[in-house]
């Protein structure tokens, strides 16, 4: 089953009766927006994507908005947020010895993820900041629990005296900004350029630990 088809059999899981014509205009749509962005695509685009009229996606869908939401609301509740909190606790879960080998962990788990969901990741990065209730999901699906398990693994780390003596909190701040503005750079706003990945991601490494080295 190609990538495409699992997104497809995420979003229409719990739908009787979807036809053809709305899995054309759904991954249509998933490529429109990912390349484009919501704001600057049209329905006529999608519609031609999905070799379908353009009144065909408004019998499904009462605008691009209502279409956009169909999209990303499943995405975040059934596909990311089940993928990035099972794949992400199996690093929490680790026994990892030092502070390095747990970051390196994280990093690497984060970047295998973002390369196989590409497009979801564009879509998500590029809207969430204009639509409140994809953030209300995203917070509430995502954020709060991951957040909540990486402040404790910064407290244990904390009391063994290889991280800074900050607040927990500042230190998951610091550290997950440093990692997702690489990817963010790499996969939205540069992702034409030529990446070395392994240095990058080593330079990004060494940067949140010096940071964030307790003081000698």
């Amino acid at each position: 089953m190609s990538d495409q088809e699992n997104i497809l059999d995420f979003i229409l899981k719990d739908e009787d009766n979807v036809t053809e014509k709305q899995k054309k205009i759904i991954a249509a749509a998933i490529e429109a927006f990912s390349e484009k962005g919501f704001a600057a695509t049209s329905t006529s685009e999608i519609a031609k994507k999905a070799g379908v009229a353009e009144g065909t996606i408004f019998r499904h869908y009462k605008t691009k908005k209502d279409l956009l939401l169909k999209l990303l609301s499943p995405m975040v509740s059934k596909l990311i947020a089940p993928i990035v909190l099972k794949d992400f606790n199996k690093v929490l879960d680790a026994e990892h010895h030092s502070f390095e080998e747990f970051l390196r962990a994280v990093v690497k788990n984060r970047m295998e993820f973002l390369q196989k969901n590409d497009a979801l990741f564009k879509i998500l990065i590029q809207e969430i900041p204009f639509h409140q209730d994809l953030r209300e999901i995203f917070i509430d699906q995502i954020a709060s629990k991951v957040f909540k398990r990486l402040n404790e693994i910064m407290d244990f780390y904390k009391e063994k005296g290889e991280i800074l003596d900050i607040p927990s909190m500042s230190a998951v701040r610091l550290a997950i900004t440093s990692i997702f503005g690489y990817f963010i750079a790499r996969h939205l706003i540069l992702p034409d350029i030529h990446w070395d990945d392994e240095a990058e991601i080593e330079r990004t490494i060494q940067f949140i630990l010096a940071g964030l080295a307790p003081k000698s």
